[in-house]
This record gives C-alpha cells, structure tokens and sequence, in this order.
C-alpha cells in the first residue's frame, strides 16, 4: 500500500519543491475539453509538484547584462529536464507498488482547446480542424490541463491577477507539472491561508505589453471545487510577442529598425527574434517583468512568502532604452 506521504517524500526527494494532492472530483463542472478525468477514467488521485524558479536566475534580466540564465535554468531545464525526471521517479514509485500513473510534464505546446481568454465563448471549445474525439462520448485530443487550476486543486496556493499561480513559499516562482493515479490518496485540503494576491496591479502596470488589463472589471471567473476563482482577462498575444521582447524598452538585443519590425508580425510569417531557442524557451528575454518580478517584489515586500532573503531583488534603479538607438 502507498500513501500520501511516501508520494511526497520521493517528489520532494527527486527535487521537487512543492507537493499536494487532489481528489478527481474536484474537476467536476470542467469543460470536457479540459476536464483530466478524460484522460485516466480510473484516477483517485491528482499530484501536482511545484519546481522554484530560483530568483537569481532573474539577477542578469534585472541587471540588463545576462539573459541565458533565466531563459534556461528558470524556464526551460525545469520543464524539460528537471520536471520530466522527478516525473520518471514519482511514477515509478507508484507503479512499483500496482497502480497505474500518467506524468503530465509541462512543456508540449498544444492541445484542443481555445484557451486564449480573447473570446469566452471558446475557453475549452473542440477545435475540428485540429482533430477529432475517437468515440462521441470523449473529447478530442489533447486534452488541455490547466497546470495553475489543478496547482490550486491540489491546496499549492492560489491563482493570482495575473494568472500566474502564487503559492505562499515561492509567490510566482514555480513551474508546476502533475501525475494521475488510480492509487487512492488523501487529498490535502484546498489553500485557505492568508490571502497572496491583494489585487495591487503591480503586474498590469510593470508588463512591458500591457498584456494584463488593470480594469478590475474585465477578468474571467470560474468555480472549483466550490470556490470562485478570478484573474485577469489577459491579452495572450500581446502577452506572447512582449515575453519575447517586444518592447524597445526593455530588450537590449532590439538594435536596429528590422528587429523592431519583426516583432508586428506573426512568427509564421516570418523570424523576429535574435536569440536562439534554450529548450524552446531562449527568447524569454523581457524577464517576466510585471507577472513574476513585480509581484514577487510586492509579496516579498510585504513579508509573505516562505522563501525569504537577506537583501530585497531591486538594489539599483531600473534601466530603461530609449527610441531609436542612439
């Protein structure tokens, strides 16, 4: 027999930092679309894991002066390497002792499911010019999982305005991954502590696209599990072309007129980045500006997150570039 906690052992052991888990039934009410109960039928048991994203992998965005170390050690080894191997293990573990487990990483860029936030009407909506259900009673594949609702199912913290998942040792610093069973574990119970995200637009106003509205009005609500869950009605294009620095601002490798000018086209039309891809991810460039850097900055003002440090992240005024280069 495994329990709860011989899972949370070896996740945390494997290097994992945060571990919770959550009953199936709390997805009840889910699009079928984005509901993971489609994926395991047989599933009692949801474990969703939360890798840090260690805060000095952010030092060199701050800085202006070294960009590879978030784009990789932040973003792309989690989710393709560090993630995929505690995944490995804490599937193991549970299949060693009988029961089935299917590790759902967080690093494969698509799914059937507008998630987009643009048009309500489509979040979980069947695409049939991306692929079909394989029996009418299924949706079609692949099922998109909300990593953050499923975080937040599994009691790791709360949904903040900006969407991005904030958990009270790390604030925005995670990426998350998770793994189905059909092994019967006890659900820890859903985050009730004191609240993280205090509505402060920090991040609307520091994202360097704008991409998160300020308007307390326009967001997207939705329940789980009996609780009203609520973030901004971000603009995922914006938010997309501005991650991989859009702004003149604030991207240093944006010399000359051409840069600029590939960044207001689509990438199927044509290439507007400089750097090349890490893992996918080497064109983070703006540093998750307002959505990580300014919230962790709020929160560790404030005194709430676990994972505490001696200096504060902002020591010297903020750079800024002017445009065009001089």
């Amino acid at each position: 027999m495994i329990t709860a906690q011989d899972v949370k052992d070896c996740a945390l052991e494997m290097g994992a930092d945060l571990v919770g888990i959550s009953s199936m039934d709390r997805w009840e009410g889910a699009p079928k679309q984005m509901d993971a109960r489609y994926i395991a039928p047989d599933a009692k048991s949801m474990i969703v894991m939360g890798f840090r994203i260690p805060r000095g992998t952010l030092r060199g965005i701050e800085e202006g002066t070294f960009y590879v170390s978030y784009a990789s050690m932040g973003y792309a080894a989690i989710n393709h390497v560090l993630q995929p191997m505690v995944l490995w293990r804490v599937t193991a573990l549970i299949e060693d002792a009988g029961y089935e487990a299917v590790p759902i990483p967080n690093n494969f860029p698509w799914c059937n499911t507008d998630g987009s936030g643009q048009d309500l009407s489509r979040i979980g909506v069947h695409n049939p010019a991306f692929s079909m259900p394989v029996s009418p009673d299924k949706p079609a594949p692949d099922v998109f999982v909300s990593m953050r609702i499923a975080a937040f199912m599994a009691g790791l913290g709360e949904i903040g305005w900006s969407k991005m998942f904030i958990s009270p040792k790390f604030g925005p610093r995670q990426r998350l991954a998770m793994i189905l069973t059909d092994a019967p574990l006890e659900p820890d119970p859903i985050y009730d502590g004191p609240p993280l995200c205090d509505r402060c637009m920090e991040c609307a106003r520091e994202c360097t696209g704008g991409a998160i509205p300020t308007d307390p009005n326009d967001s997207i609500r939705i329940t789980v599990a009996g609780h009203e869950l609520e973030w901004a009605n971000i603009n995922y294009v914006d938010c997309s072309r501005y991650f991989c620095g859009a702004s003149e601002e604030y991207n240093p490798f944006m010399v000359t007129k051409a840069d600029q000018e590939g960044f207001q086209q689509p990438v199927s039309q044509g290439q507007r980045y400089k750097v090349g891809p890490t893992y996918d991810y080497g064109r983070a460039l703006e540093g998750a500006k307002g959505c990580i850097r300014a919230c962790m900055i709020h929160l560790e003002e404030q005194g709430k997150l676990g994972n505490s440090f001696d200096r504060p992240f902002r020591r010297r005024p903020e750079w800024k570039l002017a445009w065009p280069r001089e």
